[in-house]
């Protein structure tokens, strides 16, 4: 059996696309106490994203996502997108007393395409 940390560390299968959109987060934390955030993504891809978190989870949590999705197509009633995520990497962020989490989504992946805000 591969351990836990290192079988959720393997390589990515699709590269990720710098993109700012708003984040619901919620999940328990590290102490077993449940939270919930708003924050945004660093990246995402179809099956993935990073974000900055004040909360401290642990690699293996399942979290609760949502995306907002009114908030890029208002015109539309485009529903928002929600799934599970498992954490794979917990890192530290650039801002102080933050850290950075990339989760792989276990539950429906995310179909939108967005360009990189590099291109725009």
């Amino acid at each position: 059996m591969v351990p836990l940390a290192k079988s959720l560390t393997k390589q990515r299968s699709e590269r990720r696309i710098s993109v700012r959109l708003p984040m619901k987060v919620r999940g328990l934390d590290t102490r077993g106490v449940t939270f919930e955030e708003e924050t945004s993504s660093e990246n995402l891809c179809r099956s993935g994203a990073a974000f900055v978190t004040r909360f401290d989870v642990a690699v293996g949590a399942d979290l609760e996502i949502r995306i907002p999705m009114s908030h890029y197509a208002p015109r539309r009633t485009e529903a928002d997108f929600a799934t599970h995520g498992l954490v794979v990497h917990v890192g530290e962020s650039q801002s102080q007393g933050e850290k950075l989490v990339g989760v792989r989504f276990i539950g429906p992946r995310f179909q939108r395409v967005f360009r990189p805000e590099s291109a725009a």
